[in-house]
């Protein structure tokens, strides 16, 4: 009796295993629907009001930052690709704000620095402001919300021009050159909404200077540098140049295609079929850290997400949609209560930068010169490999199944 029952839940078991990863086969091959983003706002939502920023918080530095960031800064991507939207994403974005210009937003970050709190905190914060202004048509600009953009702007442009290197500090001692990325795409973008441009030498000068600091190894910016002197301490890494990627194109749109390009050609690999962003260049080998998170096969799942976003931007759907298929598949997402979460919504910040990724569009207007025939990366038939290991794996689950079912098949013909 209890042998019979045991076989039962084996049966069963198999069962669902076998269901579960059929569903992701198929969800292989799923569309990209970027219609559901609303539906991960939902939940993320939901989740920062129960204290999701605070927690996830507990996992890197700026964990209670990016939370509300990402969310507030894929509500503007989505009130600028959707008019129907913009009334909510304009509530949502600034709701998101609140929470980066508050006690709470700037506890990790120092007022001791130029500007006050670090070129992180001023960077990111006034990219959102930028956004929530850029939804708005220009005759109902908020004159409180464009004042405060431009002081913010304006004290980084002081910055600049008081730093002898082209990367600021975002922590006392500590510099990273993505986030100077995004303070100057910050201040770019003021200059495409307002007239006459009040931040052309800055940027300019900025870019000549960043382009005297590259990583000698691969050509792009280094990931971490010295605070003094500007000189590199770790070469580029995917964690970083992801976001750089995402950013780029707001500064200089000729110059981020070819940094995307040698950053493509150096970082997008696939494992197994699916396509990844190794946090070191290939034949390069690391370990994770707060930056990266965990590595599977040297790549960062992390760097992965945020790059299909930048491929959005640079037209590479031949990279962008097989990320996000895989994602899709392997993500396990789920939609309840018209709310949607990945891998059991266990780590909101995650759906932060999926909702992100997939709401990507040109906050500005970005020249006809986009990425022409990339060298191909992900193979056409690259979801092959995941159908092989799927056949093999439910092979072994039924092997003893179907072992005795031809065991009581020959017993019954004897």
């Amino acid at each position: 009796m209890m042998l019979r029952i045991l076989r039962w839940l084996y049966l069963i078991f198999i069962g669902l295993i076998t269901f579960l990863v059929l569903v992701v086969n198929v969800r292989l091959y799923m569309g990209i629907d970027t219609d559901d983003v609303p539906e991960q706002l939902r939940f993320i939502r939901s989740a920062l009001e129960n204290g999701a920023a605070d927690e996830m918080q507990a996992y890197f530095p700026e964990g209670y930052f990016f939370s509300y960031a990402l969310y507030g800064l894929a509500w503007v991507d989505l009130g600028i690709d959707r008019g129907g939207l913009r009334e909510k994403a304009l509530t949502e974005a600034r709701w998101a704000l609140e929470h980066l210009d508050s006690e709470a937003g700037r506890a990790v970050f120092s007022p001791s620095l130029n500007p006050h709190y670090g070129v992180f905190y001023v960077g990111w914060s006034n990219w959102l402001r930028g956004g929530i202004l850029k939804m708005q048509p220009v005759d109902e600009r908020d004159e409180a919300e464009i004042e405060r953009y431009r002081m913010e702007a304006d004290n980084l442009a002081a910055a600049y021009a008081d730093s002898e290197t082209p990367f600021l500090s975002a922590y006392p001692g500590q510099a990273w050159p993505v986030d100077n990325v995004v303070a100057v795409a910050s201040l770019a973008l003021y200059d495409s909404m307002f007239t006459p441009p009040r931040y052309t030498d800055t940027v300019t000068g900025w870019l000549e200077s960043a382009q005297a600091h590259l990583d000698p190894t691969t050509g792009l910016l280094p990931h971490r540098v010295d605070a003094q002197t500007g000189d590199m301490v770790d070469g580029a890494r995917g964690s970083s140049q992801s976001i750089i990627n995402r950013f780029l194109t707001v500064i200089d749109p000729v110059w981020a295609q070819a940094q995307y390009r040698l950053f493509r050609e150096q970082f997008v690999t696939t494992v197994l079929g699916i396509p990844g962003v190794r946090e070191y260049p290939l034949g390069v080998d690391g370990v994770g850290d707060v930056d990266s998170g965990s590595l599977i096969a040297g790549i960062s799942l992390s760097a992965t997400v945020v790059t299909a976003g930048a491929a959005r931007l640079q037209d590479d759907d031949a990279l962008a949609d097989p990320i996000f298929n895989a994602g899709e598949a392997l993500g396990m997402p789920i939609s309840l209560g018209g709310a949607k979460r990945y891998a059991f919504g266990l780590l909101p910040i995650g759906d932060a930068f999926v909702a992100w990724a997939k709401s990507a569009v040109p906050l500005t207007v970005i020249p006809s010169i986009q990425l022409q025939n990339p060298p191909p990366i992900v193979n056409p038939g690259w979801r092959i490999p995941i159908h092989g290991i799927t056949i093999l794996f439910l092979s072994i689950l039924w092997l003893p199944i179907i072992k005795q079912l031809k065991a009581k098949r020959s017993w019954r013909t004897a």
